[in-house]
């Protein structure tokens, strides 16, 4: 296996599974399709390639080192979801997909850093986990790894912005509410567990 290809395959298995920056990307394919939800798609991937570059550089010993920094991450993190969560709770359908409101794009990619950088699992796991594998490499397999790291980010979360647009045109109104609903929820689970790390380090 080439080196590559190997972190493709590293990156895959550490962003596949359900995660916040996920549940935002699919949020906005399903709320604005495509191509506008491909503004969450580079504002995700773009923040994960910034963290894995910072991995790749020794950015994981020196994060280690800052004082106070989980706890501070843990708790705007938290902050950050009860509001996505409340918001997506109180969607209420309207009579099609363009009566709510659709924010700017500022705005999108705003609150699609915020959720990537105020996520202390992304940062420590992706600036940790992927920075340390990076530097493990060979020197000459350092940068193909590093590049099939970030390729993978890139296509997941394009392919998850591609398959909640094709969800949208299969969304009635009642049944958006709901998925809206359950994005909340979901959203708001992940805020009680940081909540809950918080307690736990303060």
């Amino acid at each position: 296996m080439t080196a590559a290809a190997a972190g493709v395959l590293l990156g895959l298995a550490l962003i596949v599974p359900l995660g916040q920056q996920n549940v935002f990307v699919v949020t906005q394919g399903v709320a604005v399709g495509l191509p506008r939800a491909l503004l969450a798609v580079v504002g995700a991937a773009s923040c994960d390639t910034l963290l894995i570059l910072l991995g790749a550089g020794g950015a994981s010993a020196i994060l280690h080192q800052i004082s106070g920094l989980r706890p501070t991450l843990l708790a705007a993190g938290a902050v950050l979801l009860v509001y996505l969560g409340v918001r997506s709770l109180r969607a209420t359908g309207g009579d099609g997909f363009d009566a709510e409101p659709v924010i700017g794009r500022r705005q999108v990619l705003g609150r699609t850093v915020a959720v990537s950088l105020l996520n202390p699992h992304a940062i420590l796991d992706t600036v940790g986990v992927l920075g340390a594998a990076i530097v493990a490499q060979p020197a000459g397999s350092r940068v193909p790894f590093a590049a099939g790291v970030v390729v993978a980010s890139w296509l997941w979360f394009l392919f998850l912005a591609s398959a909640a647009a094709l969800l949208r045109t299969g969304l009635t109104p009642s049944r958006r509410v709901w998925f809206d609903r359950f994005s909340g929820a979901v959203l708001l689970g992940f805020a009680g567990f940081l909540g809950y790390q918080f307690w736990q380090v303060i």
